[in-house]
């Protein structure tokens, strides 16, 4: 018996008509279900972190689509958290965004770094809009063996279903991925659409929704396998 429920934020604003966010506690409780973990989360509006918010009670971060955040700052600190304090990190859509925003600014010292969604101007926008946008699209995506989720996938490549319009400028990504971030997932062009952070134990970023997966009843491995890190986190 667990001596208490696995704790997992989700970072973002709450929004009950945006289908990923109707999708989340789905594609938990069928992992919590499958599993048999106990399990609670918490949507952690991005407006009400702040630098005294007790980030250390969560086990697990999750970083959810629709942006932008209603606080670029308060979701970057969660990110942070995650990453400097090796918490198990799971970035869907927005949440990959962010988690590239995040690495450049607080690792690379790109303190101009910008989102292109609200600085389309910004000379290091390091996230730009897609060539072609990602709307209720569905994509093969190529995974690097032996990477996480590779393993979290028990194959290297799948299908996954997108909501995005912005990604990785290629203008930075060569740069992006020379400290430690690695790319782990490409699509049918050869676009970058998964990252993972190495040394860390946990810390999977996809452009792609896994958790849309769960509105069909299946188990989103991705969810599974950032659980899976969380419990062993914490144990």
């Amino acid at each position: 018996m667990e001596s208490r429920a696995l704790r997992i934020a989700l970072i973002g604003d709450h929004d009950p008509h945006v289908t990923a966010h109707q999708a989340i506690p789905v594609a938990l409780g069928l992992v919590a279900e499958f599993t048999g973990r106990n399990m609670q989360f918490e949507w952690l509006a991005t407006e009400q972190i702040h630098a005294d918010t007790p980030l250390e009670n969560y086990d697990g971060f999750w970083g959810v689509p629709a942006t932008p955040y209603k606080s670029e700052d308060g979701a970057l600190r969660a990110i942070r958290f995650a990453r400097e304090q090796q918490r198990p990190f799971l970035g869907t859509c927005g949440g990959f965004q962010h988690a590239v925003l995040e690495f450049s600014r607080n690792v690379l010292g790109w303190t101009d770094a910008e989102h292109g969604e609200v600085a389309p101007n910004a000379e290091r926008a390091v996230l730009t809009p897609l060539t072609c946008a990602l709307v209720e699209a569905v994509d093969s995506i190529h995974l690097l063996p032996g990477s996480l989720i590779a393993q979290a996938y028990e194959t290297s490549e799948i299908r996954e279903g997108y909501r995005c319009r912005f990604g990785v400028n290629p203008q930075f990504e060569q740069q992006l991925l020379s400290h430690g971030l690695h790319a782990v997932g490409h699509d049918s062009a050869g676009d970058l659409r998964a990252i993972e952070l190495k040394g860390h134990p946990f810390f999977v970023a996809t452009l792609f929704q896994p958790e849309r997966a769960a509105l069909k009843g299946q188990m989103p491995p991705l969810v599974r396998a950032f659980v899976d890190a969380c419990a062993e986190r914490r144990s």
